[in-house]
């Protein structure tokens, strides 16, 4: 494996007896998409901050393309890209006049300025929107002007803190196609989503809950974790059978998926069969168990309720 790019090693970060970030340990390849998933108040953004060395940590360390993220801070700013939920644009400036007003903060100038402006403006299709103000932009335009913007210094490394959050789904999905060619341009992308299925485009993903990395895999792999405990039911009165199964020895979690369930059990506790026994036996059938591949986020969530579950005990 390459030499990590990004790397956490017991990266902790506490706000008086709150623990935000709890002993992280994590490694991230050169060319990597990483995906920082959690709820809100997860440390995910917190988690950026220390490697961004916007914070600096109170046990551990964060590193950088080589560079300790709170002690060697101005060298890492020359590595990164930092994209903060609400990026510093100004609204009554238009496209070109951010763009040139970023250049002169990272000294970039002359022919570079005006290649790299033309470069980026034909990448995320905004040449024709370059004389709009950013105040008469639609959500995707601005995060598009956002990226640019942090990427007009050449950085190896993007840190994005969900940029697409309320932005349509048009648009999302132009933005993970500028993410690929920027990846593909050799660049290293660390994006915290909310949202599951862009978790899926990610080459691994890390659950983050209360402050700590429960898993950290590949998205298909974590779904193949938790092949044959993953089951679709199928009933009329699906409410009435969640209620139930919930309250079954050995379940997980019982998840509503539109007009039907999806149910984690833990095969050492109880199984299907018995499930089964017990929906029929409270006149609720006829109902059908289907074993499936869960979605990632079935995943999360029944990984959540397993943390939980040991939190309470």
């Amino acid at each position: 494996m390459a030499e990590p790019i990004i790397l956490a090693r017991n990266l902790t970060r506490r706000f008086g007896a709150l623990t935000a970030v709890d002993h992280l340990n994590v490694e991230i390849a050169p060319g990597e998409i990483f995906g920082l998933v959690g709820p809100d108040g997860a440390g995910k953004t917190t988690t950026l901050r220390l490697f961004c060395g916007l914070l600096d940590p109170t046990e551990g360390e964060a590193r950088v393309s080589g560079h300790d993220a709170s002690r060697d801070v101005d060298a890492v700013k020359d590595q990164i890209g930092y994209m903060a939920q609400r990026f510093g644009l100004y609204a009554d400036l238009t496209v070109e006049e951010n763009m040139k007003f970023y250049s002169d903060l990272f000294g970039v100038t002359g022919a570079e300025r005006t290649e790299l402006t033309t470069r980026l403006l034909a990448m995320t299709r905004m040449e024709p929107f370059r004389g709009r103000a950013a105040q008469n932009l639609s959500g995707g335009m601005k995060q598009k002007l956002a990226l640019m913007c942090t990427l007009l210094h050449h950085p190896r490394v993007l840190f994005l803190d969900e940029p697409t959050n309320g932005v349509d789904p048009v648009s999302r999905r132009d933005f993970w196609a500028i993410l690929y060619q920027l990846v593909k341009d050799g660049l290293t992308v660390f994006v915290t989503t909310a949202y599951l299925d862009e978790a899926e485009r990610c080459n691994r993903v890390g659950l983050m809950h209360r402050g700590r990395l429960i898993r950290c895999n590949a998205p298909a792999t974590l779904k193949q974790e938790f092949a044959g405990a993953c089951y679709e039911v199928t009933c009329a009165d699906w409410r009435r059978a969640r209620s139930l199964l919930s309250q079954q020895r050995g379940v997980e979690a019982v998840q509503v998926a539109t007009d039907r369930l999806h149910l984690f059990l833990a095969p050492s506790e109880t199984t299907v069969e018995q499930l089964a026994a017990a929906v029929n036996s409270a006149g609720l059938s006829p109902c059908e168990f289907r074993a499936i591949t869960p979605s990632l986020e079935d995943v999360f969530i029944a990984l959540i309720r397993r943390e939980e579950a040991v939190h309470a005990g």
